[in-house]
């Protein structure tokens, strides 16, 4: 079933889409992981077209890499909700856009001050910093169920350069209250977002997936009125509120889904799917 807004710009009809940029976990990966078959093949048949897929995650490269490589893409990426654009092909920065390491520590005694047992991971490009690991399925991300950390040690020893993030995990009413608190207590010198409700992410103030998304499409020489954005939680409004064509999977957070033209099926039923059949393929796409 289909949910439609009214946004002011005009909606492009399907063969105007040049470039579609998609979250992953949530959206584009179903609760498995994977990539379905009919999705694979709809993301083979846009390419196929000429049309440029650019994935935009709060991931860092190094758990991005083997989606990107069973597509044979070759454009730049979106990481850690656009602190980084990272040119996968070269393993070259495009733009990186960090917190101060000073924020960063204000950060993070401000959060330990008010939950002293909060799990703390910093990124810093595609390293993963760490004073205390744990392994706790409840509060790990995607990329720690297949990364170990770089380095375990005391956090001055590694706050000493800008970072790309900083995450805090834990309980998700300390998370839900730490980000009202950092909100607050930070405003205007940090920006913040959550993808998941054991994950607070914490960023320099102008990070965005929306910002970043305008500049890969500058590179890529793309108007934003021929881009279709696909997400589905908060970490992904900027970047829906950008594209011509926002779609949002059935899954999607309560929040999330106004923010869209259209709603598709889940995640874990081909909503990628239909959404590029439906306005990039056209009516002679497979859907099957």
């Amino acid at each position: 079933m289909d949910g439609k807004t009214a946004l002011k710009a005009p909606l492009p009809p399907a063969t105007a889409i040049r470039l579609v940029a998609v979250d992953l976990d949530g959206t584009l990966l179903t609760s498995r992981k994977t990539i379905s078959a009919r999705t694979h093949r709809a993301l083979r048949g846009i390419l196929a077209r000429g049309v440029k897929l650019v994935f935009a995650t709060a991931r860092p490269p190094r758990s991005v890499r083997t989606y990107y490589d069973a597509l044979k893409l070759d454009t730049p990426q979106i990481n850690y909700n656009g602190a980084l654009i990272w040119d996968e092909p070269v393993r070259k920065i495009l733009h990186h856009e960090p917190l101060s390491s000073a924020r960063a520590r204000q950060v993070i005694a401000f959060a330990r001050g008010a939950y002293p047992d909060i799990l703390v991971s910093v990124e810093i490009l595609d390293k993963w910093y760490t004073d205390h690991y744990s392994d706790a399925p409840e509060y790990s991300t995607e990329t720690a169920k297949k990364f170990q950390p770089d380095f375990i040690g005391p956090l001055e020893t590694f706050l000493t350069v800008p970072v790309t993030k900083v995450m805090l995990l834990g309980h998700p009413e300390w998370i839900a209250d730490l980000e009202k608190r950092i909100g607050k207590k930070f405003a205007g010198k940090v920006g913040h977002t959550r993808s998941d409700p054991h994950l607070l992410q914490v960023l320099a103030p102008a990070v965005s997936k929306g910002a970043a998304l305008a500049r890969v499409a500058k590179h890529l020489g793309i108007d934003r009125a021929h881009i279709m954005a696909l997400g589905d939680a908060p970490n992904d409004h900027d970047m829906l509120a950008y594209a011509a064509l926002a779609v949002v999977p059935a899954n999607a957070w309560p929040q999330t889904k106004p923010l869209a033209h259209h709603i598709v099926p889940s995640n874990d039923h081909d909503g990628v799917a239909v959404a590029l059949e439906r306005w990039v393929l056209g009516p002679r796409s497979t859907k099957k």
